[in-house]
């Protein structure tokens, strides 16, 4: 979509706001503006650029402190006057060392980003971690660990003992993230499975 395509009527100083979403947690990071220059250095260089009302200029997200927005989609809206940017964050995005601008818990999305790391592992295989060990294991022995992890939880739930219930789903979570990563299968695939099923 071209920066002129969009509507900016509303904005009155020909600026388009802009929602950055991190694109493996979904967490929202920030809402900066853009005019065209910004727009096509976003496009351009693939990191999100703003146009910085204070400053009068652009301002690439990160160029001071390395924590760039590394652009994945674009999204205009529905009206087409304002945009939504998916991005991979390299570090925190707020000035004052937080993951978002806004003040949401700090552990939302954390599966998504959970699922990430273990996927970095898989690709990278760094000597000494847990996740290594069980992806050199192979299949099987991920599949059994699973197995093991569902059926403690299932005992802690029977027994009603609640904190030791999350506990193991935790572990059983992990473990299965583990094994669809091994069988290349990630949570967007898993999640368009079960849109089908609701449909």
């Amino acid at each position: 979509m071209k920066f002129s395509d969009f509507k900016l009527d509303k904005t009155g100083d020909g600026l388009l706001p802009v929602i950055v979403q991190d694109s493996r947690t979904l967490k929202v990071l920030m809402l900066g503006y853009m005019n065209e220059e910004a727009y096509d250095r976003t496009l351009e260089i693939g990191k999100v650029t703003f146009w910085s009302r204070g400053r009068k200029c652009l301002w690439t997200k990160g160029e001071t402190s390395g924590n760039y927005l590394t652009v994945v989609k674009m999204y205009p809206d529905c009206d087409a006057d304002t945009l939504l940017v998916t991005a991979i964050p390299e570090g925190p995005v707020c000035h004052r060392g937080t993951t978002s601008c806004f003040d949401t818990q700090e552990s939302e999305g954390f599966v998504r980003q959970l699922a990430s790391l273990i996927e970095s592992r898989h690709r990278e295989m760094p000597e000494g971690s847990y996740t290594t060990k069980l992806f050199i294991k192979g299949v099987k022995e991920i599949a059994k660990k699973v197995g093991e992890e569902c059926n403690e939880g299932i005992i802690e739930a029977v027994d009603g003992n609640r904190s030791r219930f999350v506990y193991e789903v935790g572990d059983l979570v992990y473990h299965m993230l583990v094994l669809m990563e091994e069988m290349g299968v990630s949570i967007e695939e898993l999640e368009r499975e079960l849109h089908l099923r609701h449909q």
